[in-house]
């Protein structure tokens, strides 16, 4: 299909002269628990509008490579295709966080690889099939991409899901609640086995730049240190810690280290670097840190990375309640004729905020945070 260029006002000027009839929803990024209750309340919000609803396979895979889906890369949503997924974990439309649509990583002959600009092609695709208007659930990534569209005319509305709690301008993201609970029940746990042992037990926990599970697992699972981005550490600190409840008599400790964190005069852990089309993969600081105090307190050291045991699983009530309430608020922003905005959870209740100013940039955890004042209270060690 040859790719049409479009001017930012196109689709502005097209849904001026008509009224919105069929939306489009995806979900790009990371899965988090509570996915597929937003796309089940945006496919029964817009069916009491009389719209029609689409769901795209795996971002913009759906359009960008309708070859790979022997049903359609792009398949219409109804309320019996919705019916009783809004407790399941995932995605039933699929996800990625590979490939991003205005950075597209491209094989060329010369075998070097070079990123293009492949929005206008999910332009082209909507305009083809009357799609009037998109609602993208996804962190700041997807949220960019969402920007991008609504910046050359596209209607867009955002849905913000992290379990990282990253996003800027909303009080919550759906995902976190239940990463949180899931930690903290792995906390409770490994407290009985690190007592019984005596063992120093250090958990990884994901977050990426951000400390949010790290830090609310931690203090709500009584971890006895906790590691996080936002505060460069030093180890010495953290092996007084559990040199000192040693001294006291309690021959255990358990240490709770966010993905991210770093030493104070080194460097993040990686997985993988950073290469075209794709983000640096963060991990491994947790066997790092185990290593380190297993050496320096000459204490026998376990590490527990929980990965992606932390993005699956039903969403809880809290989370379930968010998302079905940020699906409604999203078709209902389209049908006030907002676009460009995405919903968030204020204190009052949802709110609009611009895609502009939730774009780029992250939430990360304040040095003057009410919670990380709470661990100090509490005695917690954050290795500064």
């Amino acid at each position: 299909m040859a790719v049409i260029r479009f001017e930012s006002h196109y689709f502005e000027e097209m849904n001026m002269k008509k009224p919105i009839k069929r939306i489009a929803v995806n979900t790009g990024g990371g899965d988090a628990p509570g996915l597929n209750a937003v796309i089940q309340s945006v496919v029964i919000a817009a069916d009491n509008l009389g719209w029609e609803c689409y769901g795209i396979r795996d971002g913009f895979n759906g359009i960008l490579f309708p070859e790979r889906y022997s049903e359609g890369g792009v398949y219409r949503l109804t309320r019996d295709r919705v019916r009783g997924i809004g407790h399941l974990g995932g995605t039933i439309l699929g996800t990625t966080n590979k490939g991003n649509p205005l950075h597209f990583p491209v094989n060329m002959p010369d075998g070097t690889v070079r990123e293009i600009d492949r929005s206008d092609e999910i332009l082209t695709y909507c305009a083809t099939h009357e799609i009037d208007a998109l609602v993208m659930i996804g962190g700041d990534g997807s949220l960019t991409i969402a920007d991008a569209l609504h910046q050359k005319g596209m209607p867009v509305v955002g849905v913000p899901k992290t379990i990282d709690n990253d996003l800027d301008k909303t009080y919550t993201t759906f995902g976190f609640d239940t990463a949180v609970g899931f930690a903290t029940e792995c906390l409770d746990r490994l407290h009985t086995t690190a007592e019984s042992h005596q063992r120093v037990m250090v958990v990884e926990v994901m977050g990426r730049y951000a400390g949010w599970i790290a830090l609310h697992a931690g203090i709500a699972g009584n971890a006895h240190a906790i590691l996080i981005p936002e505060i460069g550490f030093d180890l010495e600190k953290v092996s007084a810690k559990i040199r000192e409840r040693d001294s006291r008599g309690h021959q255990y400790s358990i240490v709770v280290v966010a993905e991210g964190a770093q030493p104070r005069d080194g460097h993040r852990a990686l997985v993988a670097p950073a290469e075209v089309g794709h983000a640096e993969r963060l991990g491994g600081i947790g066997e790092n840190i185990a290593n380190a105090l297993s050496k320096s307190t000459n204490k026998d050291t376990r590490v527990v990375v929980l990965g992606h045991l932390l993005r699956g699983g039903s969403p809880t009530a809290f989370d379930r309640l968010a998302a079905l309430r940020f699906g409604a608020a999203a078709v209902r922003a389209l049908d006030e004729g907002k676009s460009g905005i995405m919903v968030a959870l204020g204190l009052n209740g949802v709110d609009y905020v611009s895609l502009e100013e939730v774009a780029g940039h992250m939430r990360n955890v304040p040095q003057d945070c009410d919670t990380l004042q709470t661990g100090r209270d509490l005695g917690i060690s954050f290795g500064d």
